[in-house]
């Protein structure tokens, strides 16, 4: 999920167009925060009255729009500068992108949100750098709190976003009520829009592309469903400028630091005398003795005593930890997927990286749980890592020979949602 390197930039990438009905239905989010916040009506304004100040005859027929988005992952935060230009017949693309991350993320300060100012400044100081002075009263700077954020109690993930609304508002860039809020689930659609930047780019149909993120508390997989589609309860539905349908699915709670502390029991554990945490795990080697931090809280892990071999034992618990949490994606089986964020970490962690089957985690779980030691040279928990993946794709339905791309960027641009929602917010400016 993140990239710790940088600055980076990145090359030219198209987008599509948008139909005006999943506009429409983006737009209607996007009121209801005004209505929450009515700054951000002025704030449009403002935004138009500064970008045709800055542009000439020639950039009001072909404008370049910037945008600086922070995604607040529950891993780390990390802001991407984006700049767009408008092609030839109304498409977008983005002309560059400036990338930075740091850890950890926002949730990390639940208990003292105020400390969480000094990184979203140093994260600004990159879109200052970036972005031309003349052009920062133009630009937006939003920010998009993903699961992170939707996993902690309410009033603490709100004082966490009024903090970032007290940095942002003294920044010289625009903003306005609706820059800074936790990602709804119309947000999340938006995913649907980078899918279809992967499908025009590969000039692959696009009902043959699907995408896996694995972040640190969500998972999601967008792909397009063939016959008829699963129930609307559980599913957001978007079309794309190809008129094809697309399902987004976002499961809280399913990203791999929140599975691995489910895993570890330490959901339901209560702090024991002295208020030490411990977790005893048969996903662990057996004398395995070690710490562990997550949401600012240590545990104790150990490993469970010899008895079941490491690797059945962990499979048994992973599937019951994910027994009737998934849909089964069988109409996607012959789709070609991309696999990010976690599900490429994990490869690159045993030096693999292209493509990936099914069976290579399999096999790497099977391969990593058998020889893990007191001492590993790996991490104590890539066993459970690899199990959990292994079972999540084929709890999904996926076979053990279904092949995945692997991806963290294309042309040098990172694979994420924050690229459609930019783009998204800066077509919601320019329509109003």
């Amino acid at each position: 999920m993140s990239r710790d390197e940088g600055p980076e930039v990145g090359r030219s990438l198209h987008l599509c167009g948008i139909p005006a009905h999943v506009l429409d239905v983006c737009q209607a989010s996007a009121r209801r925060r005004q209505a929450r916040w009515p700054a951000a009506a002025s704030a449009r304004r403002a935004w138009l009255d500064a970008a045709q100040a800055t542009r000439g005859p020639h950039l009001r027929r072909r404008p370049t729009s910037t945008a600086s988005m922070f995604d607040a992952g529950s891993t780390g935060t990390r802001i991407h500068v984006f700049q767009f230009r408008m092609e030839d017949r109304g498409v977008p693309s983005l002309h560059q992108e400036t990338f930075r991350s740091i850890q950890p993320g926002l949730s990390a300060y639940a208990d003292h949100p105020r400390e969480c100012s000094a990184g979203i400044s140093e994260l600004l100081k990159v879109a200052q750098s970036t972005v031309p002075a003349s052009l920062w009263s133009s630009t937006p700077v939003l920010l998009r709190a993903t699961a992170g954020l939707r996993l902690l109690p309410e009033q603490k993930a709100q004082d966490l976003l009024d903090t970032v609304i007290a940095v942002d508002e003294i920044t010289p860039f625009l903003s306005g009520g609706d820059s800074v809020s936790i990602l709804d689930g119309v947000d999340e659609g938006i995913g649907g829009i980078c899918y279809r930047i992967i499908s025009s780019s590969l000039k692959i149909p696009s009902m043959s592309v699907g995408m896996l993120d694995l972040g640190g508390g969500s998972f999601q997989i967008t792909f397009s469903p063939q016959d008829e589609p699963p129930p609307t309860r559980t599913i957001n539905y978007f079309s794309t400028c190809a008129s094809k349908t697309k399902a987004p699915v976002s499961y809280l709670g399913l990203g791999l630091m929140s599975a691995r502390l489910a895993i570890l029991g330490g959901v339901d554990a209560s702090p024991s005398v002295g208020g030490s945490t411990e977790l005893v795990s048969p996903c662990l080697a057996p004398e395995y003795s070690g710490s562990w931090e997550y949401a600012e809280v240590v545990y104790t892990v150990r490993g469970q005593k010899a008895g079941e071999p490491l690797y059945e034992a962990c499979v048994t618990r992973v599937e019951k930890f994910l027994y009737k949490k998934l849909l089964k994606v069988s109409e996607a089986a012959d789709a070609d997927f991309f696999s990010l964020s976690y599900f490429y970490d994990r490869v690159v962690d045993l030096g693999d990286e292209g493509t990936v089957h099914v069976s290579d985690y399999v096999n790497a779980a099977k391969r990593v749980c058998s020889g893990l030691s007191v001492s590993p040279q790996q991490s104590p928990f890539l066993c459970l890592d690899l199990v959990y993946i292994s079972v999540l794709l084929q709890e999904l339905g996926f076979s053990t020979d279904k092949q995945f791309k692997l991806a963290k960027t294309m042309n040098h641009v990172g694979l994420s949602w924050s690229l459609g929602a930019a783009f998204h917010h800066l077509n919601t400016l320019n329509t109003h």
